[in-house]
């Protein structure tokens, strides 16, 4: 890497660079897993406690309902997990047809949640500290209460108007009828109990004890299909990787049912064009970018879902480099495309990351989905449960077709770059689908432009949308767009305000001398911390 990059965008962030590093979304969660490693923990333990302190302070992306996925270097190996839940046993088409159609948020959308059976493999298989030892940092801030930061603030506020009809919901997020503001402190006993009994029974009451059956038994209230056979049958999926080069360096995501698959085909489709002719802020290069992820995105809607359903077409023949070729020859340099991809959605995540001096690296991300997920909050636990059922389908013979016992298409993925069979960084862009566009920016940025990991954090950001639309950021150059609108984009600029849309990266990259960079999205309100 070329470090350091000169100064190219507004910035009030430089790469931290250290020997164990923390990179996460949220100040506190971040401190959290820095204590860990000087405790003598390993990364594994820092990003643990790092996401189980962010189900505390950052409850807008994140809870204990959440779902999780890891890529993992042990200091040999790469490692995928993919814990994420399957949907109930009795969910069919045929039930959600009645209602209508998938809801987006209630009970209806809850698939069992996986994170914490992910707490626990990762902590059993690779950790170096005792497990409760894991949730002293979430425990306290839960007990005694933290200060609400500003971005999250505003989050809150937002999903509040949103979820305040949802069962438990107000109860517990807006104590005396209104959400928190930054700046304001919010006290979470049940969540501070619930972390204890997790932590002691090393996830089990949660899903085959009493936590579970305060979850089910809350289902069945309101009708749901969630049950005790569903929590009881989750188990997390050591799943390893899917791939691909890009000259030196090789992209590594978690194979579906994760949009990460749309990444690796996007970098290669890049790979067949001239993008390596080109600048970051070209408009030639942005059109290309533009173009290979509209490809990406319209195979993913079509095939992305559990891999047991995915029928005669494999994740093996969706990047087959022949395949791609074929891809990138369907690009035109002078002309705007409608490869009919799909419509993205806003989602609610957070991703962190860990490295320490013995070389561990791992790439953590864990999410509701969309904002608090589901709005349902389970009476007297302080757990929230995401909405991942609203990402199947009910088109008759769609791969991603609702069905019992089955992972849905998942947005949520971590990065991970290798380069010689070596680790070169671990990262992830939260935000729905903004993932995987997110995923080729930082890679291109990085590796094919030399910009450090905080450098290319700062750069201004797009995401394709639906047919030509192009959301922006407001800081990209209005030439460029006004070029870029020329070939037939559909360029729509987003405030600041109002772009949440475009993610929070966490990155950490190794140094060519050891040691490591981090860099930490300045769209959210935490950093990189390192020692």
């Amino acid at each position: 890497m070329h470090f350091p990059s000169p100064p190219l965008y507004p910035s009030q962030r430089s790469a931290v660079l250290a020997n164990n590093m923390v990179a996460s979304s949220q100040p506190l969660a971040g401190q959290a897993g820095l204590a860990m490693l000087a405790k003598g923990g390993n990364a594994v333990d820092a990003v643990l406690a790092s996401a189980i302190t962010l189900t505390m302070v950052e409850p807008t992306g994140n809870g204990i309902g959440s779902d999780a996925f890891a890529i993992l270097w042990d200091g040999k190996e790469l490692h995928g997990l993919n814990a994420s839940g399957r949907s109930p046993g009795g969910w069919t088409p045929e039930r959600f047809e009645k209602m209508g159609g998938i809801p987006n948020r209630g009970w209806e959308t809850v698939t069992v949640p996986g994170a914490v059976g992910g707490w626990v493999e990762l902590s059993q298989r690779f950790g170096r500290l005792p497990f409760e030892s894991l949730f002293e940092p979430a425990i306290e801030y839960a007990q005694n209460g933290f200060y609400v930061s500003p971005i999250i603030g505003k989050y809150w506020g937002i999903g509040s108007d949103l979820l305040k009809i949802q069962p438990g919901f107000a109860d517990h997020f807006m104590p005396g009828g209104r959400a928190p503001v930054a700046g304001e402190k919010f006290i979470n006993l049940n969540g501070a109990a619930t972390l204890r009994e997790i932590a002691e029974t090393k996830g089990e009451s949660f899903y085959r004890g009493a936590l579970a059956e305060k979850i089910a038994a809350n289902a069945k209230q309101y009708d749901a299909a969630l049950s005790l056979d569903d929590l009881a049958a989750n188990e997390p999926d050591w799943c390893g990787t899917v791939s691909q080069k890009f000259d030196d360096v090789e992209l590594h995501e978690i194979p579906p049912n994760g949009q990460g698959i749309a990444a690796c085909m996007a970098l290669g489709i890049l790979a067949h064009t001239s993008i390596r002719d080109l600048g970051p802020e070209e408009p030639e290069a942005l059109h290309l970018m533009f173009e290979a992820m509209k490809l990406a995105f319209t195979d993913s809607a079509a095939y992305v879902t559990d891999p047991a359903c995915m029928g005669s077409i494999s994740a093996e023949d969706l990047l087959d480099s022949s395949y791609l070729a074929a891809r990138a020859k369907l690009i035109d340099p002078k002309k705007a495309q409608d490869f009919k991809s799909g419509a993205p959605r806003r989602g609610g995540t957070v991703c962190l990351s860990a490295a320490d001096n013995s070389g561990m690296m791992i790439s953590f991300i864990q999410s509701n989905f969309a904002g608090f997920g589901s709005g349902v909050v389970i009476p007297g636990t302080g757990i929230h449960l995401q909405n991942r059922g609203c990402s199947f389908s009910l088109e008759p013979g769609h791969p991603n077709i609702v069905a019992p016992r089955k992972r849905p298409f998942h947005t949520i993925i971590p990065g991970f770059l290798m380069a010689n069979n070596q680790p070169r960084m671990a990262f992830g862009v939260m935000g729905g689908m903004m993932q995987a566009q997110g995923h080729v920016q930082m890679v291109l940025r990085t590796q094919l432009w030399g910009q450090d990991v905080q450098t290319a954090i700062d750069a201004p950001r797009w995401r394709v949308t639906e047919g030509l639309r192009i959301s922006c950021e407001a800081a990209m150059d209005p030439a460029v767009l006004e070029r870029l609108a020329a070939i037939g984009h559909d360029i729509l600029i987003e405030e600041p305000d109002l772009a949440f849309g475009f993610g929070g990266a966490q990155m950490i990259e190794c140094l060519d001398g050891g040691g490591y960079a981090g860099g930490s999205d300045s769209r959210k309100d935490g950093g990189a911390y390192g020692f």
